[in-house]
């Protein structure tokens, strides 16, 4: 008996739709990689040049039932002025206090405490950000 090819012989008519359809996908594939990391190196290197000025909270307390006082940590290049803006809530999440504190410092790395005046208990602080003037 003789046997059934289910395929045709190889190399006799050329590619097949397959394997161009997969090379394609291939190269596709590629382009959209390098540009893919392109782009996420782009916002990378101007986050960190553009970033002159960065804080951190160190931590917060709550004097009283009107004040909440902020430590934060501030990085910056000498000579860069900012402003720092912070927000206190209360229990049940509501915006009790925001503040944009200015940072005049000449110093690299400023150190301070900072007293935000609230309209009810707060239970929480947070630095939302820094931007440099």
């Amino acid at each position: 008996m003789s046997a059934v090819r289910e395929q045709l012989p190889e190399g006799r008519y050329g590619r097949s739709a397959d394997e161009r359809a997969d090379r394609k996908l291939r190269i596709t594939g590629a382009v959209l990689g390098v540009l893919f990391l392109g782009m996420m190196g782009w916002f990378g290197w101007h986050y960190v040049v553009d970033n002159k000025i960065s804080a951190e909270m160190i931590k917060f307390d709550v004097v009283s039932a009107d004040e909440v006082q902020v430590h934060l940590e501030i990085r910056k290049d000498e000579g860069v002025k900012g402003v720092c803006t912070l927000r206190s809530r209360s229990e049940d999440g509501t915006e009790v206090a925001r503040k944009d504190v200015r940072i005049d410092d000449a110093a690299g790395r400023v150190d301070r405490v900072f007293s935000l005046r609230t309209t009810a208990r707060a239970t929480s602080a947070e630095l939302l950000g820094c931007t440099a003037r």
